[in-house]
C-alpha cells in the first residue's frame, strides 16, 4: 500500500473533498511535495485537529 498518495486518492480513502485535504494540509503545514501528500502525516494532523475540535467543545 503506497505511503504517499495525490490529494484526490487521499480524499477518495478519507472519504472528504479535495479542496478539504488540500485546506487542511495547509493550514496544518503538511507538506505536498511533487503532487503528493504522506498520507501518514496527513492522517496524525487529522487526528490533532479532531482532538482540538473535541477539547475546545468540553
Amino acid at each position: 500500500m503506497p505511503n504517499h498518495l495525490t490529494p484526490e486518492e487521499l480524499a477518495k480513502e478519507a472519504g472528504m473533498d479535495r479542496e478539504e485535504v488540500i485546506r487542511i494540509c495547509l493550514e496544518e503545514g503538511v507538506p505536498i511535495y511533487q503532487g503528493k501528500i504522506d498520507k501518514t502525516l496527513f492522517q496524525a494532523s487529522l487526528e490533532a485537529v479532531g482532538a482540538g475540535a473535541t477539547s475546545s467543545q468540553s
